[in-house]
């Protein structure tokens, strides 16, 4: 049987590392956790014009959204307050735009989708949904979240809803996680539910309300990185095979 090809979100960068061009970059880790799942990973080249982002997307069985820099609060938060946008760092304006133009093709023509960290914030955004800024500042609490340092392991547990895609997937109530970022969603998309939640109430992972399960053929996001994590604890190993067995057709 052949492998799926699931698209890979890049990081973009104004200079690279062989010349200082315009580049993009993406964790080896992501690409070696959709392999060792089964699945055949391609990078996506930076992209802004929808028709080409449509050709990959006709030729792929599904896409895998990735970390990086923040989501400009413009795009859901118009007057933003300046102190709130200095403690962001971003990528180039032309990633938030091949994104969401690729999201915006993906619903038009359904294929599943994971999305991590940024990529996580950025479907809640497409959705109409908001993020805290920062959370240290508008949502103070007990949890770390930005735990640079740590972010091989876990460092803090989520609770898993019971009745959701995510108890199936973990065979778990409590999943531990690492934790590298300083957003969150705020206000969750009307198409989404939450279905990990870590003790702050910070919402971790996501997947479609049973009203909107339409939107795609399967979706999950989670707030962590599960491809720093897959190798050593199996449990996160469960959504890259998930993921790519829905890409496959196999739901």
């Amino acid at each position: 049987m052949s492998r799926p090809i699931i698209l890979v979100t890049p990081s973009t960068h104004a200079a690279g590392a062989e010349f200082p061009d315009h580049s993009i970059s993406v964790s080896s880790r992501y690409l070696e956790a959709v392999l060792e799942a089964g699945g055949l990973p391609l990078a996506l080249p930076q992209l802004t014009r929808r028709d080409r982002l449509a050709g990959y997307l006709e030729r792929a069985d599904g896409v895998l959204l990735t970390g990086g820099d923040d989501i400009h609060p413009n795009l859901y938060w118009p007057g933003v307050p300046a102190d709130l946008v200095a403690r962001c760092e971003f990528p180039e304006p032309d990633r938030d735009l091949m994104e969401l133009t690729l999201l915006d093709e993906l619903f038009r023509r359904p294929k599943p989708l994971l999305a991590i960290c940024r990529g996580h914030q950025l479907v809640n955004v497409a959705l109409g949904g908001t993020l805290y800024v920062d959370l240290p500042t508008q949502r103070p609490g007990d949890i770390a979240h930005a735990q640079m340092d740590r972010r091989f392991e876990p460092v803090h547990p989520v609770e898993v809803a019971p009745d959701s895609q995510a108890a199936v997937i973990y065979r778990l109530r409590t999943l531990g996680v690492n934790s590298t970022h300083h957003q969150a969603i705020h206000r969750l998309a009307d198409p989404l539910r939450a279905t990990l939640t870590a003790a702050d109430g910070v919402i971790e992972g996501t997947e479609l309300q049973a009203a909107s399960a339409g939107l795609l053929p399967w979706f999950a996001s989670v707030q962590f990185h599960p491809e720093r994590l897959y190798a050593d604890h199996p449990e996160h190993a469960r959504l890259f095979r998930a993921f790519v067995r829905a890409c496959g057709g196999a739901g």
